[in-house]
């Protein structure tokens, strides 16, 4: 734990004798100074963003509490570096967003509590890395155009129907009479993730659960995880949705094999039956 080397200490340790006069004393206690470190901070999570991480964390509870120090590394468990200092806000949860990424690079964070007279807690125990990735907002794809009709999510643009570098394709499907989200090819999966108030909400991709069809039903505010022909994690969410059209939100993970949307998935996962 580094220290806080501009302490001083402001006051001596037991009784001071002062002498006025010839005959008059008078004692002064001298309260011991503060030694005591907040408590750890607890709750610290992440969000992963387009070239930003927000961390998060509860707020503590100790009522000389000034403030909150975030590190970050680039490595697990050590070789952590602060990279800002947060003020305490009464009764209220911290945050800090931290814009000094990479897309593509993981990163490893904890927060510590400090108080008013510079006492630093322990590092928070909580295992909490992110990798940014990129991501874009309001994207109309529409299945009566051909040209609008595919995306490709390592360009985060729209490509032509049947176009090879397309992830995705939106079609209607006049078997279930809706519009559906098909991927391009036999090595690409895609599942629905369900209802979500954002893109957010879907920080990782599932181990399970893609589709044996090769699409799926669009609907909106549905999210959906997709798993590219060549090992990256990808996800969308219908923001709205009318007549052939659909306005999607969309973040694409750039580190190979990095779920992080991110939790760790078991090598032996297998693609889906379609």
């Amino acid at each position: 734990m580094r220290a806080f080397k501009w302490i001083k200490l402001m006051a001596l340790v037991g009784v001071l004798m002062l002498t006025a006069g010839c005959d008059d004393s008078k004692t002064v206690y001298v309260t011991p100074p503060d030694t005591t470190p907040p408590s750890v901070p607890r709750g610290v999570s992440s969000v992963t963003g387009d070239q930003e991480v927000t961390i998060l964390w509860f707020a503590d509870n100790d009522l000389d509490l000034a403030g909150y120090f975030v590190y970050r590394s680039n490595l697990p468990d050590r070789d952590y570096v602060e990279i800002a200092q947060v003020a305490a806000k009464s009764g209220n949860d911290g945050d800090y967003v931290d814009g000094g990424v990479t897309n593509g690079r993981t990163y490893y964070y904890a927060v510590t509590a400090f108080d008013e007279t510079g006492n630093e807690s322990g590092l928070s125990y909580e295992d909490v890395f992110d990798t940014p990735r990129p991501a874009g907002y309001n994207v109309l794809l529409d299945s009566d155009f051909p040209d609008l009709a595919g995306f490709d999510f390592s360009r985060g643009s729209r490509v032509p129907l049947g176009d090879s570098r397309a992830d995705i394709e939106v079609l209607y499907k006049s078997s279930v009479g809706t519009l559906t989200a098909r991927v391009a090819d036999l090595e690409t999966d895609i599942q629905d993730f369900g209802f979500t108030d954002n893109l957010d909400a879907v920080d990782w991709a599932p181990a399970d659960g893609w589709s044996n069809v090769g699409w799926v039903e669009l609907i909106k505010g549905h999210s959906y995880v997709v798993w590219t022909r060549n090992d990256h994690y990808a996800k969308f969410r219908v923001s709205d949705m009318g007549g052939s059209s659909v306005l999607i939100d969309w973040a694409y993970q750039i580190d190979v094999s990095n779920p992080e949307l991110k939790r760790a998935v078991d090598s032996t996962i297998t693609r889906g039956g379609h």
